[in-house]
């Protein structure tokens, strides 16, 4: 049998509301080990919610959700037998049965007398005829997107067993304009491309926007003033304030996973180096000290390690290091020049840019070194960014001829390669932790 247990979550920001009744995926028929590399899509039945106005569009977006991952195969609707008109009610599980959905999802979408939306879903195991979850979550009407996100991160934790990323966001820079007076704009976006709002203005370059791993905080570079400078903005309010002026050009700041730190790489003379401050007190702590260029640093999601890129060696490689600047070792030992490295909050890959025979790629590592796989090569990729749980990758190309970058994701089987489409050209994401 399976145990059910009541999981109760407020999202303050979205002002979102859940309920919800969890299986246990260890018991649950249905289930994708994920673990295992490359896998065959589960055939899901996602059906169109009853009533509201909203109702088809939730469903749609969680059907997206979940084809986009890789994991999941929707099934033509039009393959439907049986028409849900009360989810509360058992479905007609050999009609599902015979067009071979593995899972279904019903729902129900109604507005509350206060205006809300109440959504509630049920994930069901047609071949063990048993529900496998359910939930419930009330929104004001414009959050119903997020809604639908929440519910996909509920599917996909079901089967999978491992937290989604649906219901998160993406900070980028946005590119408008001729190439050669090419416009670059802050920008941010739910993780699928939709909901995109610009942060800045545009009158001042930015570059390498990352989040802080527990707020609604972003830290940058700018060019204002031709001055170049690291930011923090709060997503929320818009306030932006400077973590400091610093002498030469500052390099791909990032914060320290308890968010009290930002690391980066400052540039005197012909040489940079790499640096943490301290958000609270400004005092800075430099940690290499070469004639080389070190920069792009990583910490590791314990912050014990900080993996980093450097040319000590004669070309672009990447070293790992302990947190306070000592046990400096090289990891990477291929042909070719690497870069950008990213650890992954799961702790257990670096992700990296690697250009070789004319052509960039993106790849993963283990932190020693070992295990290297190349996901996806292209005329010209760049910048890859984790999903908090660690098992996609989002990167930006550009294609030889197309006038700007785009920005893709890619799974850790390197097979599901997906365009994630924004209004103009886009560079430089960097993935929200999940929201709360």
């Amino acid at each position: 049998m399976i145990k059910n247990k009541l999981i109760r979550a407020l999202a303050i920001a979205a002002g979102i509301f859940a309920t919800m009744i969890v299986g246990s995926p260890a018991n649950a028929a249905v289930t994708i080990d994920i673990r295992k590399g490359n896998v065959q899509p589960l055939p899901i039945a996602i059906t169109d919610f009853v009533q509201g106005d909203m109702a088809a569009q939730i469903s749609a977006v969680i059907a997206a959700d979940l084809q986009r991952s890789g994991l999941f195969a929707p099934i033509n609707k039009q393959a439907f037998i049986e028409k849900i008109t009360n989810p509360d009610t058992s479905p007609r599980f050999e009609d599902w049965k015979a067009i071979n959905a593995q899972a279904l999802v019903t729902g129900r979408v109604t507005q509350q007398a206060d205006g809300r939306l109440r959504a509630e879903y049920r994930l069901w195991d047609t071949f063990a005829g048993q529900q496998l979850s359910s939930g419930q979550f009330f929104a004001q009407p414009d959050s119903w997107r997020r809604v639908a996100h929440i519910i996909a991160d509920a599917i996909y934790k079901q089967i999978t067993g491992e937290d989604g990323y649906f219901d998160t966001r993406v900070v980028f820079v946005s590119e408008s304009g001729p190439k050669q007076q090419r416009k670059r704009q802050l920008a941010i976006m739910d993780q699928d491309g939709f909901n995109v709002r610009t942060l800045t203005d545009g009158r001042d370059l930015v570059l390498t926007p990352r989040f802080s791993p527990n707020r609604q905080e972003v830290t940058y570079m700018s060019f204002a003033n031709n001055q170049p400078r690291v930011y923090l903005l709060q997503l929320e309010t818009g306030q932006r304030e400077v973590v400091g002026n610093f002498p030469g050009m500052t390099f791909s700041p990032r914060f320290s996973p308890d968010g009290q730190k930002v690391i980066m790489s400052l540039q005197q003379d012909s040489n940079s180096n790499i640096y943490t401050m301290d958000l609270r007190s400004r005092t800075t702590t430099r940690l290499t000290s070469t004639a080389a260029i070190d920069t792009s640093p990583s910490y590791s999601p314990d912050g014990q390690k900080v993996a980093f890129e450097s040319d000590r060696g004669g070309q672009s490689q990447i070293y790992v290091m302990n947190a306070d600047g000592s046990g400096q070792t090289r990891i990477s030992f291929g042909d070719g020049r690497y870069s950008t490295p990213v650890w992954s909050p799961r702790g257990d890959l670096i992700a990296f840019t690697k250009q070789s025979g004319g052509k960039f790629s993106i790849g993963v590592m283990k932190p020693d070194g070992s295990g290297e796989r190349i996901l996806t090569t292209g005329f010209h990729n760049e910048g890859p960014t984790w999903a908090p749980n660690g098992r996609v990758i989002m990167f930006f190309r550009e294609a030889a001829g197309s006038g700007g970058p785009q920005l893709y994701s890619i799974d850790l089987s390197g097979y599901n390669e997906q365009l994630i489409k924004t209004p103009g050209y886009a560079s430089d994401p960097a993935w929200s932790p999940r929201l709360e």
